[in-house]
């Protein structure tokens, strides 16, 4: 599916008048159709909205954003729709929502000599293969795992009545590159603030085997367990536990399963309590940005109301919030170093450097380079919250961004 959006308000011009120079095309690549459609659809909604408030401040360099927006779903096909987007004339690409695709679509840009902007996956290795045009500015899956093993020891463990050695953490993951790489960062931070791991139990992600995976959680006796799964699964976790009866001092989702609406809306009494290590959602304490990013964040949600009726969701923040930098930082940034082109885009972007707070989601704004991190935001956003009712959800770690307390620890059920 080929959709192209002119997103473009001109102040002082007259009703079609064009801008006085050629558009900035960038593609827009998502799987908008399909299973991930609404949730793509949010992150896809949130990249429009970014268009049209740098459209309505007078565009880039008195230049319009026109996004081409194509559906893909296949990742096989990611080539073939990356170089029709380079035959169109884009020179960048944001997507793709699905980390297999992410993957696939950031290799054919690169190969295509685009650049590409992750607007919402999280796998790290996306960002660990020292791919000079590749950039995300969200959390890659390393910090989430890194911020569930600091919140267990820092937060967690005086609740629980333990110090951070006498802690006994499970990470329950499943085995592909993505979750292992979460429970990897978990691991490790962990170690290195003296926490306890008390076992770390692997599942096939396309067979788990739910009673040798529970039994392993009961004979390890854990204070904590950090689960690192994918959104089926994840699920059917939380039910093993509630059908085998186990207990635990909490539960903290580090990936996707109780980062999602379906979670709460699926448990309903069972999620309650229930921690999910995340990027910020709707819920985070907008105080925590400076100044000109609540400003920012208050037209964005305004836009997200008028549209949707309704706040905007965690897709939609992320969505936004790395189509902003990429449209109202970097690509001005490129334009006062001459060209809006791939290259010097890539240039640009390296140069950025903001502070916590400064984009809407509270993230600041700079790219590692690193050849083993290269193009990973190093100052991006994420936050625990925590399930506290019914799909009720409140943002409670850490404090600049949290929306209330600390609540249900140890877990109810």
């Amino acid at each position: 599916m080929r959709d192209v959006v002119g997103r473009a308000r001109w102040p002082g011009k007259a009703a079609g008048e064009a801008p006085t120079s050629a558009p900035i095309r960038v593609g827009v690549v998502l799987p908008l159709s399909g299973a991930t459609a609404a949730l793509s659809g949010q992150e896809r909604l949130g990249i429009e909205v970014a268009a049209d408030l740098v459209a309505a401040d007078g565009g880039v360099a008195g230049r319009h954003i026109l996004l081409d927006v194509r559906d893909l779903t296949d990742r096989t096909a990611a080539q073939s729709v990356v170089d029709a987007l380079r035959g169109a004339g884009a020179v960048a690409v944001v997507g793709a929502y699905a980390s297999n695709l992410s993957m696939e679509v950031s290799a054919a840009t690169d190969r295509s000599g685009l650049v590409y902007w992750e607007s919402g996956a999280v796998a790290d290795q996306l960002t660990g293969r020292g791919l000079s045009r590749v950039f995300r500015v969200g959390a890659d899956g390393a910090r989430l795992g890194t911020n569930s093993a600091t919140f267990a020891v820092q937060q967690l463990a005086p609740r629980l009545g333990r110090t951070a050695a006498d802690l006994r953490v499970t990470i329950v993951v499943a085995h592909d590159d993505y979750a292992d790489s979460v429970a990897d960062a978990a691991e490790r931070s962990l170690q290195a603030l003296g926490g306890g791991l008390a076992v770390r139990i692997p599942y096939e992600l396309s067979r788990p085997d739910w009673p040798a995976v529970i039994e392993g959680l009961v004979a390890s006796r854990p204070d904590v367990v950090i689960l690192a799964s994918h959104i089926t699964d994840g699920e059917a976790f939380r039910r093993a536990m509630l059908a085998a009866g186990v207990r635990v001092g909490a539960l903290v989702g580090s990936t996707m399963a109780q980062c999602i609406p379906d979670f709460g809306n699926d448990l309903g009494a069972d999620a309650i309590g229930v921690f999910a290590s995340d990027r910020p959602p709707s819920f985070f304490n907008p105080a925590a940005l400076r100044s000109a990013a609540r400003a920012v964040y208050d037209r964005f949600a305004a836009a997200w109301r008028e549209r949707t009726g309704g706040e905007p969701t965690e897709e939609g923040i992320s969505g936004f919030a790395a189509a902003w930098a990429l449209f109202h930082e970097v690509l001005p940034a490129a334009a006062r170093l001459g060209s809006i082109d791939p290259e010097t885009i890539s240039a640009a972007a390296s140069t950025v450097d903001l502070p916590d707070g400064s984009l809407p989601n509270g993230a600041g704004l700079r790219f590692s380079r690193d050849p083993a991190r290269l193009g990973q935001n190093e100052l991006s956003a994420a936050v625990i919250w925590q399930w506290q009712g019914i799909r009720k959800s409140v943002t409670v770690w850490p404090a600049v961004l949290a929306s209330g307390t600390i609540g249900f620890v140890p877990l109810p059920r």
